[in-house]
């Protein structure tokens, strides 16, 4: 028998975490995403499990602090992409032409990127002139 769960997430002082119910086991707990270190938390309660999910984050700062460790901080809005000599050069002429830097092109690219992804359409069949039929676009 597989494990029913279902999950959310929760925020707190800029750290993410789960908010999960295992059907099998009556239980709800959670752990902290995006964080390289393993910091997880339960409760009887979903009011219970978002006040533990806060003192996680807390006793995690406060573990790091006194161990002199920098504590994971998700998503710092920096990552290096690879994109190849020519696209790279691609991009930058571009951005040139449009009188902003790279990273501000790249930047409106993502996030035009996320938008249409947030709210595009899965085509399950097409015909050849590629119109799905009817029944078959599964909308988001």
């Amino acid at each position: 028998m597989s494990d029913s769960k279902a999950e959310k997430v929760m925020s707190y002082e800029g750290f993410q975490g789960t908010a999960e119910v295992s059907l099998e086991d009556n239980c709800l707990f959670g752990r902290i995403l995006h964080i390289d270190d393993i910091v997880t938390y339960e409760a009887d309660s979903p009011k219970e499990l978002r006040r533990a999910f806060e003192e996680a984050v807390d006793d995690y700062l406060d573990f790091c602090k006194s161990q002199g460790h920098v504590p994971d901080k998700p998503y710092k809005g920096t990552f290096n992409v690879r994109v190849g000599p020519s696209l790279h050069k691609q991009l930058a002429l571009f951005a040139k032409k449009r009188g902003i830097a790279l990273n501000e092109l790249v930047k409106e690219a993502l996030k035009e990127k996320v938008g249409a992804d947030n709210k595009s359409s899965v085509v399950h069949n097409q015909d050849r002139a590629g119109t799905p039929p009817r029944d078959s676009v599964t909308s988001f």
